[in-house]
């Protein structure tokens, strides 16, 4: 069990590294190109607002609560019961992202007025902002299709293309950024358009290994059946726990929309740093033992479920653990050499590196939390994390205003 684990995790890794690797390049490109300025605070928190929804619905709660419902339709009627909850779960989640996204791009100047107060302070840039969220929205009907996707893909034990899909995203906003920007009025509007575009092709690139599988769905509007209802029971309180970790951040970008110009795009850049790690192990180990744990569920082996979640743990802190403490003690160096050049100038560079010694102390916790939700979630108790999640949000919320 433990090679098998080790493997698939090691490839998601390995993925997972290529991807991040091209997300340094994408930020190079937009701190090179864009700087750090009240236009790029605009776009990352008019990407953040969508982004905050994927993470949130897609890779979070929905995929806690996806994926041990198909682990356990498999264990009970195989292949065929497989296939009636897909199209069941597609066609309804479908309708709710589209209701989810006409309303975010209507009401696209209240969200910037809620989650950046602070612009308003600044001509036009809460316009802006506005108008990029209206571009950026639309990208959550994409990936959280893509992570649907992934979610089937990875109950049958395919791995590779979900763990390939991000890089594409890179890819788009750094042909954004390059070759879009210089024919825009506004050139920040280039990268929305490049989200739009790597969401178009993070979703396209699923589609192939879905029908070699006999996988690919065909939505069916099913809201009252038992199985839909199932996932979106689990989904409730999945939503808290799942979110904690995005609304802290949301938080922070809100209370640094209030602060200097560029505040957000510092929090932003030692996010980025931050993601490096938790993505490379946290995701990739995540990813991986939520399939076998529910499976141990739906067999009733608990003896094999502790052993998972044991080798989990034990794995991501062996390696977390260094990781934190290169993160903290060369945060300084780390943002001069990866950011400072042309418009991102040494005092963003150095305002940067505080916010990832912050951001860093936090990473052995936040990993743990990629292995530790998914246990709670294939025993379909989501309870248990919404609580300890909505402490998380209250201490963070208090010691943010206290120490702004």
């Amino acid at each position: 069990m433990s090679q098998t684990l080790l493997k698939s995790s090691g490839l998601v890794s390995g993925l997972t590294l290529s991807s991040r690797i091209l997300g340094f390049v994408r930020d190079l490109v937009i701190a090179q190109v864009f700087g750090a300025s009240a236009s790029t605070d605009a776009f990352f928190v008019a990407f953040k607002i969508p982004n905050f929804l994927r993470r949130l619905f897609a890779e979070g709660a929905f995929s806690q609560a996806f994926v041990p419902v198909l682990a356990a339709a498999r264990e009970e009627g195989g292949d065929a019961r497989v296939k009636a909850v897909i199209d069941r779960v597609t066609g309804s989640f479908t309708l709710l992202l589209v209701l989810l996204t006409l309303a975010g791009v209507l009401f696209s100047p209240f969200l910037i007025q809620i989650f950046a107060p602070g612009f308003n302070e600044v001509e036009d840039q809460s316009k802006l902002a506005a108008d990029l969220l209206r571009i950026t929205f639309p990208y959550l009907i994409l990936i959280a299709l893509t992570a649907l996707s992934g979610g089937i893909l990875n109950t049958y034990g395919h791995f590779l293309t979900p763990a390939v899909t991000p890089v594409l995203l890179n890819l788009a906003m750094i042909f954004a950024s390059l070759a879009l920007a210089p024919h825009f009025d506004q050139p920040i509007t280039a990268l929305a358009v490049g989200v739009l575009l790597g969401g178009t092709l993070q979703l396209a690139i699923q589609i192939p290994p879905l029908w070699r599988r006999g996988l690919l769905p065909h939505p069916k509007l099913a809201l009252r059946h038992p199985d839909v209802r199932r996932v979106l029971d689990l989904m409730s309180p999945a939503l808290l726990g799942a979110s904690v970790t995005q609304v802290n951040l949301l938080i922070n970008t809100l209370l640094a929309s209030l602060l200097t110009s560029g505040s957000i795009s510092w929090l932003y850049y030692s996010d980025r740093l931050l993601e490096f790690p938790l993505g490379l192990l946290g995701v990739a180990v995540g990813t991986v033992i939520l399939p076998h744990l529910s499976g141990s569920c739906a067999k009733g082996d608990e003896k094999e479920f502790s052993r998972t979640l044991d080798w989990g743990l034990r794995t991501l802190l062996l390696i977390g653990l260094p990781a934190t403490l290169g993160l903290v003690c060369l945060a300084e160096p780390l943002m001069y050499t990866l950011f400072q050049h042309d418009h991102f100038n040494p005092e963003d560079a150095r305002m940067a590196a505080r916010s990832l010694i912050a951001y860093g102390s936090g990473l052995p916790g936040f990993l743990a939390i990629k292995v530790l939700v998914p246990g709670f979630s294939a025993r379909e108790d989501l309870k248990t994390p919404a609580r300890i999640g909505v402490y998380a949000v209250g201490v963070n919320l208090l010691v943010s205003v206290i120490s702004t």
